[in-house]
């Protein structure tokens, strides 16, 4: 199979002669700028998706892919509504749950909190809050003693110097009206539990118990808050909070997780993308090796451009024969770097190479996640910005004057 001559001449041109070593070496140097530059930018993307997807992992397990709530505030005859979604088929499990802000005192120390009422036995099912206890379960939470069970994040027990086994006391500003005005209610819980999710937004405010003793606490009898859901793809969560919406209709509405944490991963996708464009600044300084490396190869090689053009090669063929030898630099140079960047996230993930201090960030190590539309999106941007570095330099030798370089040969 015969090679174009374009290709044949500018695989030629990357091996020059001994004398002039200079030019090689540029070559080399252009290549592995493409390759740093294509390597770091995959290793800060491919860790800035591990952060990300440890956040998921957190936020999701903590709290459902869809919640199902009512616009006139509680939610009555919740177990009809989840006898209702028992046919959905991307819907893996249901729960009702109750939310409300309270007050957690113990001893001198007092903190405000969000109280979810769960029922253990589906809340398993439905939520990987399990998978955070330190200490206790989420079974001990249906205890038969006149004190219900409640659970803790790890930081409000620190906060406020609660241990497994303690009494504390939940306040609700809500309560009732006697003779000198609204009386906040206040109530005795048992801690049996503590769990620690991560972040400190959960393990400090959020306490859980039982959906009865909640619905005693806040005087809701059989109503609920809502009923939240567990599907078998996270992803198709906008898909089916549509469909659940209007199968339900009026007044029960449906979010998503991405909708509640909408702020949140819109605000590290924009980070993530500032860091794109911050990082393909290096691949575009290795773009600037690549022009000088041509420029000079286009000056060395005035004769040799002569003598093509005088055996009959158009501009567009010399201008080719240079755009070509500009993108084999850069698609070695990316090859390279997409290969040293996975190999480096492999180890980096593997090994644990750089540690971190759990107790400020949760994370034993570096988290990294590979993923390949971003390394999809590093190559083709570093072949993409080689190609068009190559533009000028070859414009050059097409317009070269063939009379010149052999006037004297």
């Amino acid at each position: 199979m015969n090679l174009p001559y374009q290709l044949f001449i500018a695989l030629k041109y990357l091996k020059t002669k001994k004398k002039h070593k200079g030019i090689s070496v540029n070559t080399l140097i252009s290549v592995g700028g493409v390759a740093v530059g294509v390597m770091a930018l995959l290793v800060v993307l491919s860790v800035m998706s591990g952060f990300h997807e440890d956040l998921q992992k957190k936020i999701l397990g903590v709290n459902a892919h869809v919640v199902i709530l009512n616009y006139k505030g509680a939610m009555e005859g919740y177990k009809d509504v989840i006898g209702r979604l028992k046919g959905e088929q991307d819907v893996v499990s249901a729960a009702p749950f109750i939310l409300g802000q309270v007050m957690v005192s113990h001893g001198q120390r007092a903190h405000g909190v969000f109280l979810r009422g769960v029922d253990p036995e589906t809340e398993i099912k439905t939520t990987d809050i399990e998978r955070f206890m330190k200490e206790g379960s989420l079974e001990r939470l249906e205890t038969k003693d006149e004190v219900p069970g409640i659970i803790v994040g790890r930081e409000l027990a620190g906060s406020i110097g609660a241990f497994k086994g303690d009494l504390i006391n939940i306040l609700s500003p809500i309560g009732r009206i006697g003779p000198l005005g609204m009386l906040p209610k206040v109530r005795q819980f048992r801690v049996v539990g503590i769990f620690e999710v991560g972040m400190f937004e959960y393990d400090s405010n959020l306490v859980l118990t039982d959906l009865r003793a909640a619905q005693d606490f806040f005087d809701m009898k059989d109503e609920v808050t809502g009923v939240q859901l567990r599907l078998a793809d996270i992803y198709k969560a906008s898909l089916v909070r549509e469909r659940i919406q209007n199968q339900l209709g009026f007044p029960l509405y449906a979010k998503d997780w991405m909708q509640m944490n909408r702020n949140l991963f819109s605000a590290l996708k924009l980070e993530k993308f500032a860091m794109f464009i911050i990082l393909i600044l290096i691949i575009l300084v290795a773009s600037f090796n690549i022009v000088s490396t041509l420029i000079m190869n286009v000056i060395e090689k005035k004769r040799e451009i002569a003598i093509l053009k005088a055996m009959g090669a158009t501009d567009k063929g010399i201008m080719t024969i240079f755009m070509l030898q500009g993108l084999v630099i850069g698609l070695f140079g990316t090859i390279i770097g997409v290969a040293g960047g996975y190999l480096l996230c492999y180890v980096l993930n593997t090994f644990q190479i750089i540690k971190l201090p759990p107790d400020v960030y949760y994370l034993s190590h570096l988290p990294v996640k590979t993923k390949l539309t971003d390394f999809l999106a590093v190559s083709l941007s570093a072949v993409g910005i080689s190609f068009f570095a190559t533009i000028y330099p070859a414009w050059q030798a097409a317009k070269l004057n063939p009379v010149e370089p052999l006037r004297y040969e």
